[in-house]
């Protein structure tokens, strides 16, 4: 017998995550200077790091032959939302703690559920502890909560939920998801990724972690890769009841963040100046790429996050002349979407750059 087949069978069900293609790999392919490629594939800030994170990233060079105290970082999380640090899981990136989520709840026999065309990494950390996936029909491409509650079965221990939700940038208003969330079973535990929050219009910004007090089986997830500009450093973190977040850290590795990544994330959280800039960027861009994909013709789905996921037909064709004009963008055909493709928000000049591109790859 080989060493595949005596691998779990869970295991090898997992379709591996499939990152967007790196600028170096486009250059070599097409044989195209870096400096002449726009890359809008990976929701990442077009603004980069702020200045404070930039700062303090320089300083903690001097540490690295130290192993990592996350105390600056953990107090810091805590005091933004009032909470103790007991509360607070640090991870490298938000895609770690949602892994130690599934790593302390589900099992064979333990199922979780989750929106078709929701985060690919639902499934993945799912069937990584054995759970089995259960994936319910999405309704106008984000999530069908009555459904989602439905599906529920006496086996499931987890839901997973992102709002706004990637790749499709569709949002719940808050009012929905609370009572989604009171419906539901004591020991089935929701994990609320808010990877986008910082970007949702002030109307529909609610503090959500105001709701941990009143349900101790809800995990809220954040990340520091998107509005905050730090997606290269990989830090996120989880708040949840402080028993939750006791057994998410007996599985967590230790030192999971390393020195640079907790120096400036703690310092970006306190450069609102940069995420106040971030904030207007997005939303200008947000309506010059949706009037410019209006303009030429193509479908897509109005979103609450930093991208735009857009009908394009025969997407293999329109994202290689895409590729060969030297713009990135994301295919959704991993997220069963095969005839969409993702275009993260940048700057103004690489907006119109896509737009121009789009309009000649048609």
């Amino acid at each position: 017998m080989t060493l595949f087949a005596q691998s779990l069978p869970y295991v090898r069900a997992i379709s591996p995550y499939q990152p967007g293609k790196p600028i170096t790999e486009l250059a070599r392919e097409m044989g195209l200077a870096v400096d002449q490629i726009v890359k809008l594939a990976s929701n990442e800030n077009p603004l980069g790091m702020s200045p404070k994170a930039r700062a303090a990233l320089v300083a903690a060079l001097d540490t690295i032959e130290r192993y990592p105290d996350d105390f600056v970082l953990k107090s810091a999380v805590a005091e933004r939302y009032g909470l103790g640090m007991e509360r607070v899981v640090l991870g490298n990136g938000s895609n770690d703690v949602l892994d130690l989520a599934a790593r302390v709840f589900l099992a064979p026999g333990r199922s979780a559920v989750f929106a078709q065309y929701a985060f690919a990494v639902y499934p993945l950390a799912t069937l990584s502890a054995g759970g089995e996936p259960i994936a319910v029909p999405a309704r106008d491409y984000g999530h069908d909560l009555t459904a989602m509650r439905a599906a529920i079965r006496p086996d499931t221990r987890l839901v997973w939920i992102a709002n706004p939700n990637n790749p499709t940038g569709t949002f719940v208003p808050c009012a929905q998801l609370e009572a989604f969330i009171a419906s539901l079973p004591d020991d089935v535990l929701v994990v609320l990724d808010e990877a986008y929050n910082e970007y949702l219009p002030p109307a529909e910004r609610v503090d959500t972690t105001a709701w941990l007090a009143r349900w101790p089986n809800l995990v809220i997830t954040r990340t520091f890769s998107k509005i905050y500009g730090l997606a290269g450093l990989r830090v996120g973190y989880a708040l949840a009841s402080a028993e939750v977040a006791d057994l998410m850290n007996r599985v967590r590795q230790p030192f999971n963040c390393n020195n640079l990544a907790l120096a400036a994330a703690a310092a970006a959280l306190t450069d609102e100046e940069f995420v106040a800039r971030s904030q207007a960027l997005n939303s200008a861009g947000m309506q010059q790429i949706v009037a410019g994909l209006e303009s030429l013709g193509f479908a897509y789905i109005p979103s609450r996050g930093n991208f735009v996921s857009f009908r394009a037909g025969d997407t293999a064709a329109i994202n290689q002349r895409l590729l060969r004009q030297g713009v990135i963008v994301r295919p959704l055909a991993g997220y069963a979407m095969p005839e969409w493709l993702r275009v993260t928000i940048g700057r103004r000049e690489e907006n119109d750059r896509f737009l121009a591109a789009l309009e000649a790859a048609r």
